[in-house]
């Protein structure tokens, strides 16, 4: 079997829409590593976009679904639940940052949570306005798509949106936009669009995913709390691609010392299996009516067998410390780079093990090299490597390996990252 005839199989049989990055198709997984259907070994530098925050095939994880599949594998929690699920909102809850009391519920992906964080939002407050930023993503569903601040290629082609949903900038140290210039056009939204009375929410990403892995700061984030408690907004953090122990904490926003008022999970959840929720304080997270929150396949019971595992796994191996040591080893790497050749890589970044490399031209922030990032992508996966690019501008490469990696593949897939870099410029 090989990967250029699955690959037109693929273009014969799924929508065009639904693309993949390269014609690699997968045989088997085990932790950082996967082996396609030729037989050739790649290092993977993607964990599935941030989902397998515990490797593929993690021993524990396995165990748990293997024997959770020996049980049942469906009853729908919203008709005759189950241990596992309950077990599992405990365990949220107890990891959410602040000491508010909690409750989750369970849906089956990011964007669900998302939409559920508005209806859950709506009801408490009885406001319709949600306030986004730009370069946010949120999910790919109509109200998430009206959320997200980047419109190549979400967006494309799919409106109208929602209303009664308002874009900010987003603070950006290295694109020039200031904190206090976020903050100055969020209150002229409140002059000229839509007064706070009638605001239920602002979502954030603590580091903007899709966006380009820019980083809120904690002086940041704790305006907005404040802000929002000035007025009776809800802050909905969206913690679905930072969370899991993925920037040295379980959770993003633990960092800036706040608490959300609602908050998304999902990606590295469940190590691979879908699963996502929302949590929050109890009093908001009760004001829907019974039935008004749900979903036939939300709360898993595999998915919820595979996500107390994943925590029992993040846990007894010290993932958040990991994940800092994986993005200082990183970035050790990127500067290194970045002093060879400071006028193509204008900025390294990371947030624990959520890290970033931003490509330029003549050194000049404005002039963003997205080409260099395509590139790069497609003949690193050429020669073993998985990297996934992102960014407002597409000039971003992103790095979010397994928190289990060992190090000594962290140095071999960078040593590929370096040479494809080098032969392209």
């Amino acid at each position: 079997m090989k990967n250029a005839d699955l690959q037109k199989r693929k273009e014969s049989a799924i929508a065009r829409g639904q693309g993949n990055m390269a014609p690699l198709y997968v045989d088997r997984a085990l932790n950082a590593e996967i082996w396609d259907v030729e037989g050739k070994r790649h290092i993977d530098f993607g964990a599935g976009i941030a989902v397998v925050n515990t490797g593929h095939n993690h021993p524990k994880v396995k165990a748990a679904v293997q024997a959770q599949l020996e049980r049942f594998t469906h009853t729908c929690v919203m008709v005759s639940p189950y241990e596992s699920a309950v077990a599992l909102a405990e365990k949220l809850n107890a990891a959410a940052p602040g000491n508010t009391p909690k409750k989750s519920i369970f849906v089956t992906t990011g964007a669900e949570a998302v939409e559920n964080c508005v209806k859950i939002a709506r009801a408490y407050t009885g406001r319709p306005g949600i306030i986004a930023f730009n370069g946010g993503f949120h999910g790919r569903t109509n109200m998430t798509m009206g959320l997200t601040g980047k419109v190549n290629p979400y967006k494309i082609g799919f409106g109208p949106f929602p209303s009664d949903i308002y874009h900010v900038p987003f603070p950006n140290e290295y694109l020039g936009i200031t904190e206090e210039q976020a903050l100055a056009d969020l209150q002229m939204r409140f002059t000229c669009d839509i007064e706070p009375s009638r605001v239920a929410a602002i979502i954030i990403e603590p580091v903007q995913g899709e966006g380009g892995f820019y980083p809120a700061s904690a002086s940041f984030l704790q305006a907005l709390r404040k802000l929002c408690d000035d007025h009776g907004i809800l802050l909905i953090l969206d913690e679905i691609q930072a969370g899991f122990a993925r920037t040295g904490t379980m959770f993003c926003h633990e960092q800036a010392g706040i608490e959300a008022d609602l908050m998304t999970a999902a990606k590295g959840i469940a190590g691979g299996f879908p699963l996502a929720a929302v949590v929050g304080k109890a009093d908001i997270m009760d004001a829907p009516i019974p039935g008004g929150l749900g979903g036939t396949y939300g709360g898993s019971p595999v998915g919820c067998a595979a996500g107390l595992a994943v925590f029992e796994a993040i846990e007894e191996e010290k993932l958040c410390d990991r994940a800092k040591q994986i993005g200082a080893h990183f970035a050790e790497h990127l500067t290194a780079l970045q002093a060879e050749y400071p006028q193509i890589i204008g900025d390294v970044r990371h947030a624990g093990a959520m890290i970033a490399v931003e490509f330029v031209q003549d050194g000049d922030v404005n002039k963003p090299y997205p080409e260099l990032a395509k590139k790069l992508s497609a003949k690193a996966g050429e020669n073993g490597l998985i990297l996934l690019s992102c960014g407002i501008r597409g000039n971003v490469i992103r790095f979010l390996p397994a928190l289990t990696i060992e190090t000594t593949l962290i140095d071999e897939g960078m040593e590929i990252f370096k040479r494809c870099f080098k032969e392209l410029v």
